[in-house]
């Protein structure tokens, strides 16, 4: 049996995680890393990507995080995320609705501080969406 560390996982909105865990994968920026119980000191900006975590009883969680730092040390992880989901949560018909939405949000827009704003919720949306290849 894999020794526990404590791990956080938190966005702007909530606490999503916080419990002991056997391991957790970070899609860091330099490259995804792989977190265990007394890890050496470490502080990684995260690319978007998906979050693996193992919990004590074996089962896996998934995540997706957009932007954010991770830090990492003997004590425990803690992940800032700037956005996370939960992937049980993501429900693939309202997102294909919403990059839907957001498209035409975009070709709507009349000027440049809305397209940009429009723009920047569809790149977050289609970059769920590749990621978890829903697309």
């Amino acid at each position: 049996m894999a020794e526990s560390f404590k791990f956080e996982l938190v966005s702007p909105e909530r606490l999503l995680l916080s419990e002991d865990v056997d391991q957790v994968l970070v899609p860091g920026s330099e490259g995804d890393f792989t977190m265990l119980a007394n890890h050496a000191p470490v502080l990684a900006v995260l690319r978007p990507g998906l979050l693996d975590v193992t919990l004590q009883d074996g089962k896996e969680q998934r995540y997706y995080v957009r932007g954010g730092f991770a830090e990492a040390g003997p004590d425990g992880l803690t992940v800032l995320a700037r956005l996370a989901i939960n992937i049980d949560d993501l429900d693939r018909a309202k997102l294909n609705q919403e990059i839907k939405n957001a498209e035409e949000d975009v070709a709507d827009a009349d000027d440049d501080e809305r397209r940009h704003a429009a723009q920047d919720t569809l790149d977050r949306l289609r970059s769920i969406q590749q990621t978890l290849q829903l697309g």
